[in-house]
């Protein structure tokens, strides 16, 4: 039997029923220990045994919610950018276990996260990083740490960032095993662009066409 990872599927979010408290959820993060930095961060992919690959394409996804959270403080909203670039260097952190062993690797990751660093808000971002379980908001509340990690991963094909369009059809080529795996890829892809278009509109960002990295716009 070959590894798998089920987080693509529809029914991999049982906590998709649960009430979403963003009053309670801002209160918390208020109370929380400093963000680990790049260096911390790196050194729980080494102990997790992180596979290089994995690395770059945490890398990449970090540069983009990176850029992301600093539009929006550039903006006057409140965000902290060293705790969504943690989030995104940690939030494949168990991929590489999930690989060899099942499970998903948002879930378990998001345990190990919240063990090592006791930082709710970074593990809830790794938690919720290949869905968001609840109706995508419109408004300023589209510009917080979940939907930069949510949409950095999406914009990112292994190591190299790309439309959309391009990761869900490498998606769909690699995970798409029956008709089941499709729909939840396909309802994950409508939900990417409606955070992308939430996002956008926001910050006033044309962000389909923006690889992140001064490399222009996306071939």
């Amino acid at each position: 039997m070959q590894p798998s990872d089920r987080s693509c599927e529809p029914d991999a979010h049982p906590y998709s029923r649960l009430p979403e408290l963003p009053e309670l959820a801002a209160r918390a993060e208020a109370r929380l220990p400093a963000p680990p930095d790049d260096a911390a961060c790196f050194a729980l992919w080494r102990k997790y045994g992180m596979l290089p690959n994995v690395e770059r394409h945490s890398r990449m996804v970090a540069q983009v919610a990176t850029a992301l959270a600093r539009r929006t403080a550039a903006r006057g909203l409140p965000v902290r950018v060293d705790a969504v670039r943690a989030s995104a260097l940690l939030h494949d952190l168990a991929k590489t276990y999930c690989l060899l062993h099942g499970g998903s690797h948002a879930q378990l990751g998001a345990s190990w996260v919240l063990a090592e660093t006791r930082h709710y808000g970074i593990a809830r971002g790794v938690l919720l990083h290949v869905h968001w379980p609840w109706t995508v908001p419109e408004g300023p509340g589209i510009c917080a740490l979940p939907f930069f990690v949510i949409y950095a991963d999406k914009r990112v094909r292994h190591d190299a960032c790309v439309t959309l369009e391009e990761r869900f059809e490498d998606l769909l080529a690699r995970y798409g095993r029956d008709e089941r795996a499709r729909a939840g890829i396909r309802a994950a892809h409508e939900q990417a662009l409606a955070i992308e278009r939430a996002l956008a509109a926001q910050l006033g960002w044309d962000l389909h066409e923006d690889t992140f990295d001064c490399r222009g716009l996306v071939q």
